[in-house]
């Protein structure tokens, strides 16, 4: 029992530290493509450095896909083992006095993530690996804001790109401060986790949002 116990606990810290390696991950997305509203230049030149830069490309992003993968698979497998584990169900359990809505459900806005993460890779990371690797196309420095702002011309995917980030900041508002937890910051420091979680559960997929919706109504006029 006591080492279930601990290989129980060891999978959540994994799953903690994964999550932070993909907080960190959406933080430094969200920097890059904030440059695509301030500096067009800007924006295409640190795209085309993490584009073709070989250790980003061969050892950073292969540890993404995987850090990626492993978040969602153990998150589900914790789900499964926590719902078989119950002796007694959440309806009558008083569910809304123990635990919030979100945390209840963070299986499901997962779910949604990871469909909206299989529609981005189809949108944009396999178009770009058969542009570099399959058509080896000549490169380009110039080429990623055009073809950025040129993804977002579709009301359809400007909305379901919003639509999933909400999810996003509702996986977010209980994985930050959860994660902290998880890893022993469940002290004095709680109370700051929680606000700084909250902000950073609402900004990241609101600025997500707000780029989406700025090329949108900033079409390309040549």
């Amino acid at each position: 029992m006591a080492n279930s116990t601990f290989t129980t606990i060891g999978r959540k810290v994994l799953m903690a530290l994964s999550g932070f390696f993909l907080m960190f991950f959406l933080l430094q997305h969200l920097t890059i493509n904030m440059l695509s509203v301030i500096s067009p230049d800007m924006f295409n030149s640190v795209s085309h450095f993490f584009g073709y830069n070989p250790v980003i490309q061969f050892a950073l992003q292969p540890v993404l896909i995987f850090a990626v993968v492993f978040h969602f698979i153990m998150g589900f497998y914790l789900e499964l083992k926590n719902n078989k584990a119950r002796e007694v169900k959440y309806a009558a359990n008083s569910a809304s006095e123990n635990s919030s809505w979100i945390s209840r459900n963070m299986v499901y806005s997962g779910l949604v993530i990871l469909a909206f993460l299989a529609l981005h890779f189809a949108d944009f990371w396999i178009p770009e690996m058969e542009y570099k690797y399959v058509a080896a196309e000549a490169q380009d420095a110039t080429r990623y804001h055009h073809e950025l702002v040129e993804k977002f011309q579709s009301p359809v995917k400007v909305g379901l790109y919003a639509l999933s980030f909400v999810f996003l900041a509702l996986h977010l508002l209980h994985g930050f401060q959860s994660a902290f937890q998880t890893v022993g910051f469940n002290n004095k420091y709680t109370p700051l986790l929680k606000k700084l979680g909250n902000i950073y559960g609402v900004a990241i997929p609101a600025l997500f949002i707000l780029i989406a919706v700025y090329h949108y109504l900033n079409p390309l006029t040549h």
